[in-house]
């Protein structure tokens, strides 16, 4: 099934929201003739894959992809995806419009994957209240899109369902990497297993993870470099994520030319990752949960009998890997105060703990569970 929607491409994307800029306080200042460049050896070495959409780079990716691809290649030469959010819709009028803003700004003409964006418990309920999962099929039969898919950032019950609600979907694009892999907030792994079900070709996003697993620190570099010393370290990342069963492409967020001379190097011929492989990759999971600032085990024996039915071991997961990603606290935005929020919906917050203990009596680990919360309170409600 993969292999006919994306119809066989290199299985390497280039998602286009942190590309390189003149103004490094200033996201929309993209260095064009930079971008240029890496677009040039990107298709020079046979990948075509871009993703962008609308809030990428300061509201400034769409527009500066018409630049450096558009008016500089045939339209049969790439393939093209954006994204309809829910932030951005109010009225079932507002998608046409912001559609057509879109075509607009990129000069595509059509695109070739249109995604509905980043559902989860809170925007599910602006797509269907706006019906935009019928919107983005009259998109297709107009010819204005070729397939359809969406982004998601949930759990996989949510998931299942609306798979199972939409079969009509042609693909998913999620977050998997291996330090998310087993999060118990993201439960990537999770979700990669019920597109399987599904049988939908999958687009795989944040295989770094924003860069956290380049930046791995010095003995996971030393355990990578022992087995290969030419193979990068976002190589293991990203070929960790591509080597998964129904994987259809891979994006990453490059912004500079030295990644994608480092990318598409790796990605060029294609090589999953062996049995040792995948073993080391385990050893250097091992190694960054040591170093977690709250040394939860995940048991969950503290949610049992929380009376604010506060989902304590996810909470824990996520601090942990936001302050992996953002040690300083300064990125505004992350995948996990996004996960944060959608979990708050259905479980108490952090903040609403009443400080009973219960939790902490039976903790096994004896954690200074009520303490670690107001340390997660601080981190995602501000």
């Amino acid at each position: 099934m993969a292999e006919d929607i994306f119809c066989g491409t290199k299985k390497l994307g280039f998602g286009l929201m942190r590309l390189p800029t003149k103004n490094p306080d200033d996201a929309a200042d993209i260095d064009i003739g930079q971008v240029q460049q890496m677009v040039d050896l990107f298709m020079k070495r046979g990948f075509t894959y871009f993703d962008t959409a609308l809030m990428y780079c300061g509201s400034a990716s769409e527009s500066a992809t018409k630049r450096f691809l558009v008016e500089r290649y045939p339209r049969s030469s790439f393939t093209l995806a954006t994204k309809l959010h829910a932030s951005y819709i109010q009225s079932a009028a507002d998608c046409d419009k912001v559609f057509a803003g879109q075509l607009e700004r990129t000069g595509a003409g059509y695109f070739d994957y249109y995604l509905i964006h980043d559902i989860n418990v809170h925007s599910i309920e602006t797509y269907n209240a706006l019906k935009v999962f019928d919107w983005i099929q009259r998109k297709k039969a107009e010819g204005l899109v070729r397939h359809i898919g969406f982004s998601f950032h949930d759990s996989p019950e949510l998931l299942d369902k609306v798979l199972g609600e939409h079969p009509e979907m042609e693909f998913v694009q999620i977050q998997l990497n291996y330090f998310d892999y087993e999060n118990p907030g993201v439960r990537s792994r999770e979700c990669y297993e019920v597109c399987v079900r599904h049988g939908k070709p999958i687009i795989i996003m944040e295989p770094v993870k924003g860069g956290t697993l380049v930046n791995v620190g010095t003995e996971i570099e030393q355990l990578y470099k022992s087995y290969n010393p030419d193979a990068s370290v976002a190589s293991w990342a990203i070929r960790f994520a591509a080597s998964h069963k129904n994987v259809a492409m891979v994006l990453s967020g490059m912004s500079s030319l030295a990644q994608v001379e480092d990318n598409t190097g790796f990605m060029q011929d294609f090589v999953p990752l062996n049995d040792d492989e995948q073993a080391l990759i385990g050893k250097a999971v091992g190694i960054l949960n040591r170093a977690k600032a709250v040394p939860c085990t995940g048991c969950s024996y503290c949610t049992e009998g929380c009376p604010m039915h506060i989902a304590i071991p996810k909470y824990f997961a996520l601090l942990n890997a936001d302050l992996r990603q953002d040690p300083d606290g300064k990125a505004g935005w992350t995948i996990q105060r996004e996960y944060y929020g959608n979990l708050a919906k259905s479980f108490g917050k952090a903040s609403e703990c009443i400080g009973c203990g219960q939790c902490e009596e039976i903790c096994p680990q004896h954690l200074a569970v009520t303490r670690f919360l107001g340390d997660v309170a601080a981190r995602f409600e501000q």
